[in-house]
């Protein structure tokens, strides 16, 4: 089934994490025994399903507000048989409300919109919870911003690094950085 999943997105062009960096972020739900995550931007369901095979004691609560994916991703789940296991909610992660606290936040959606989820989520993470973001490297054109030739792209690239001078930044946050996948961020309260 997973396989199935990883075939779709491919063949529409969903993006999705790379399996370099899903299997680092499942080790590392595993071995910070991770319980509670909540994950900003659903897409297929992909990260969520992965994330909830880990352990069956996991519980994520994932946004997505794209009307199309959000369907996917809950057949998708469905196919699983995770359904009790994974909370999907439609809606704008900007305005969306969620309850509890969580261990975990990984924020996978607009990268143009990092330090606003980050402020925004950050008060429901647990005081020695983790927020990992993904996509920090933007297939290289934040390393090499020559290779950034559309004006969105270009747009793209001063936002990822303005987040990550946030992060460097942070009085709260102390964060590092793993190359794997398209570079992710582990960020935690100092």
């Amino acid at each position: 089934m997973i396989t199935n999943i990883e075939k779709y997105a491919m063949e529409n062009h969903v993006p999705i994490m790379q399996k370099d960096g899903i299997e680092y972020l499942c080790n590392f739900i595993l071995e910070n025994r991770i319980k509670n995550i909540l994950e900003i931007g659903t897409a297929i369901g992909y990260s969520a399903i992965k994330m909830a095979l880990m352990d069956d004691n996991i519980h994520v609560t994932s946004i997505e507000r794209d009307e199309e994916r959000y369907r996917i991703a809950c057949e998708n789940i469905l196919k699983m048989q995770l359904e009790n296991r994974i909370t999907l909610i439609y809606g704008d992660a900007m305005t969306t409300m969620v309850a509890g606290e969580f261990d975990l936040i990984f924020i996978d959606a607009s990268k143009g919109h990092s330090i606003d989820f980050f402020n925004r989520y950050t008060p429901y993470l647990k005081r020695d919870g983790f927020v990992v973001t993904d996509n920090l490297s933007f297939h290289g054109l934040v390393e090499d911003e020559r290779l950034a030739v559309t004006k969105n792209q270009k747009g793209l690239v001063k936002r990822i690094k303005r987040f990550i001078d946030f992060l460097d930044t942070n009085p709260e946050f102390t964060t590092e950085y793993v190359s794997v996948g398209d570079k992710i961020s582990i960020s935690r309260r100092k």
